[in-house]
């Protein structure tokens, strides 16, 4: 066997080594390790409370409470983005991570991107606490395309 193709089965094996230990939640115990769990953990309830507040907004007669509660939740979580990337825990770690380098490598274009989505935020936030349903059916889709821009930019596509 060639030691090209050694290279390519070992790599093949460690990649996908990475990828169960992370969708399992054993990274190491490092502070990159740390970071990226949490992380995945953080976005994991965003989606959640998005999909909560979408899928009551489809309903005839939506839980207003449910829907304030969650987009309190996702203003908090949206405040806190930027302590979620700390230095090495990007590509550099060698651990499975979806962030891309950019969110590192171009700060201020990863600062405007969470700004913009913590803002969409606290405009959902508002009219929940208001209890305008018209609003936040067009406010959800904004902040839908907020997320939607900033895991183009700093995500790694997944298949």
């Amino acid at each position: 066997m060639s030691k090209a193709a050694t290279f390519g089965i070992v790599a093949g094996i460690v990649m996908a080594t990475g990828a169960v230990a992370h969708e399992a939640g054993n990274l190491p115990n490092t502070p990159a390790g740390k970071a990226i769990k949490a992380r995945h953990d953080n976005f994991k309830q965003i989606g959640a409370a998005n999909k909560a507040i979408s899928d009551e907004l489809k309903k005839g007669a939506p839980d207003r409470k449910l829907i304030a509660d969650n987009a309190a939740k996702l203003k908090t979580l949206t405040t806190q983005i930027p302590s979620w990337f700390p230095k090495g825990s990007g590509p550099e770690s060698k651990l499975p991570t979806d962030a891309k380098p950019e969110v590192w490598t171009d700060p201020g274009k990863f600062s405007a991107a969470v700004n913009r989505a913590q803002l969409e935020v606290s405009r959902l936030q508002q009219l929940a606490a208001a209890g305008d349903l018209d609003g936040l059916r067009g406010q959800s889709r904004a902040v839908g395309a907020s997320c939607k821009s900033c895991h183009e930019s700093f995500r790694v596509p997944r298949n």
